[in-house]
């Protein structure tokens, strides 16, 4: 009796220094993203893995999980071990907008995941083709009130529909849209003329610009974002439009807060470096520097606000 019990000391003593260990770093991490190899998140989480991972004195490893709008990255997420070992960089999408859209979500964000912190932000682009008789977001608006309901604009994800829904309400126009299950189809048919317009993530509409196959209208960001700065905002002929995208870290829930601590702070130093500022520019980002706190009242106010245009609007999820 007393040898089990001197083993049973020797097992928790064990599995407490595995776990102090891992509090200070030397274990490998795991950082799940929700959208396939080469999307605009997965750079940018290859970007940041090497320089965090050695803040943290620890190799990051992205592991890609995509479908079901983030359903399966966070569901892998909150069937690990709450001991730092496995992150999620995870968007607006699966921390806010699926609580508005879906029933029966497996799991609640509000409740099940630890804010760790801020990543970046970013904004959809309305493009049109090269030739497209608007050349303003107010030409488009004109266009709209002169065609109700003949204009067409393309979305991808449930974020466009809810930036379509929002910006037609506050237009006082009618548009036609047309649902596409990826951008790429959605550029072609504009670039193409059987569709009016899109919305278009920033890597891909500053791939367009290079191109010059189409134009760019407005971004869906209050300010205009400083990798495009000739690209008007909508907010600046609909004031107060603001449907920023945002990305941030999150742990499964339960993580000890000294673990989270030790996270963000390294977080935060990196977003203050300017060659990491610079390079997330380079693709149209902007450093989100949020505290856990900050985050987790950002997700509960995306909540709220997502689940009033999934009334308004009758949006559905993509």
């Amino acid at each position: 009796m007393k040898r089990r019990s001197t083993l049973q000391l020797l097992a928790l003593g064990l599995a407490g220094g595995a776990l102090d260990a891992l509090a200070q770093g030397g274990r490998t991490i795991r950082l799940v993203v929700p959208n396939p190899a080469g999307s605009s998140t997965d750079q940018v989480a290859r970007l940041f893995a090497q320089p965090l991972g050695a803040a943290l004195g620890q190799t990051i490893v992205v592991d890609n999980k995509p479908g079901a709008n983030g359903i399966i990255a966070m569901q892998d997420l909150l069937r690990s071990p709450p001991d730092g070992s496995t992150l999620m960089l995870a968007s607006l999408s699966p921390l806010a907008i699926n609580v508005a859209v879906l029933k029966n979500l497996p799991y609640d964000p509000r409740k099940d995941v630890t804010p760790i912190a801020g990543g970046y932000l970013s904004n959809q682009v309305l493009m049109v083709r090269a030739s497209h008789p608007a050349q303003s977001l107010a030409d488009f608006i004109a266009l709209a009130k002169r065609n109700p309901g003949k204009v067409s604009i393309g979305h991808a994800s449930t974020l466009s529909q809810g930036q379509i829904g929002a910006m037609t309400k506050q237009a006082g126009i009618e548009v036609l849209n047309v649902p596409y299950k990826g951008i790429p189809p959605a550029l072609t048919d504009v670039i193409g003329g059987t569709l009016d317009a899109t919305f278009v993530d920033m890597v891909n509409a500053l791939g367009q610009r290079k191109a010059g196959q189409m134009r760019a209208l407005a971004v869906t960001s209050a300010k205009r974002n400083p990798a495009a700065p000739d690209w008007p905002s909508v907010a600046e002929t609909l004031p107060g439009y603001d449907f920023s995208a945002w990305t941030a870290f999150v742990g499964p829930g339960g993580m000890a807060p000294a673990t989270v601590n030790r996270i963000h702070a390294a977080m935060a130093g990196l977003l203050k470096q300017k060659d990491m500022v610079d390079k997330l520019a380079a693709i149209g980002m902007v450093p989100q520097r949020a505290s856990p706190a900050e985050l987790k009242a950002l997700i509960d106010s995306d909540i709220a606000r997502w689940s009033r245009l999934v009334a308004e609007h009758g949006i559905q999820a993509e």
